[in-house]
């Protein structure tokens, strides 16, 4: 059960920043990735609001091939607040990724981990809910600071807050802005990075971007003038 306001989330966030799960060891081959992802009506800005309609997709590839996919629509849970995004989207996504045929090895989520300002983002309170490995990933970081990477694919550098290492830039195309790559639930940098470099063919990560595609698909299909 998602937390129903901000102060339970609050309290669950802190709950899970202080819990010690077994590091996911990903295997050499054979490995099954998720993506998922939430979009919402075109020309809708700001932070939205509570019942705003919305598209969540999974995906689940193996190696380059997709073999699975599903959407679910439903609507916002609240607006977005920085640090709250599960109020938002969580109960969308978790249904998308439970709707799949098999459970991922390991989940891809545009969403922080460690790099918030209770160090447990929605990449690690999804995967705790599932009980799936996840890696987060996000165009910037929340609250850690760092230069950014070489020029050159799979070049990261370090995201502190403070003394603690929350994530990574990672460059997963030359020439293209990184990524940040947040360790999620069961999953540490190392491996973290790994699985991004073993999915990301362009500048995303495929099951990420296959997911936002077929949320986006969705989403014209139910809106053709959108």
């Amino acid at each position: 059960m998602w937390p129903a306001d901000a102060d339970a989330l609050v309290a669950e966030q802190r709950r899970l920043a202080d819990v010690s799960a077994p590091t996911w060891i990903p295997p050499d081959r054979g490995l099954l990735v998720g993506g998922c992802w939430v979009c919402f009506p075109r020309g809708l800005s700001g932070p939205g609001g509570a019942g705003d309609p919305a598209w969540g997709a999974a995906v689940l590839m193996d190696g380059d091939e997709v073999v699975d996919g599903v959407v679910r629509a439903g609507v916002a849970g609240a607006a977005y607040v920085p640090g709250l995004l599960a109020l938002r989207i969580s109960p969308i996504l978790e249904r998308a990724v439970r709707a799949l045929e098999r459970a991922p090895d390991v989940l891809l989520v545009d969403a922080t981990g460690r790099d918030h300002p209770r160090r447990a983002g929605l990449a690690i309170h999804l995967g705790a809910e599932l009980g799936i490995p996840t890696v987060g990933l996000t165009h910037r970081p929340l609250r850690g600071e760092g230069a950014w990477p070489a020029d050159r694919r799979g070049a990261t550098s370090l995201l502190r807050v403070g003394d603690e290492v929350v994530g990574c830039w990672m460059r997963t195309r030359p020439g293209t802005r990184p990524l940040v790559v947040h360790p999620g639930w069961r999953t540490d940098l190392d491996t973290a990075v790994d699985v991004v470099a073993r999915t990301a063919r362009r500048r995303t990560p495929e099951p990420l971007r296959r997911a936002r595609r077929l949320a986006r698909e969705a989403r014209a299909a139910a809106s053709p003038a959108g």
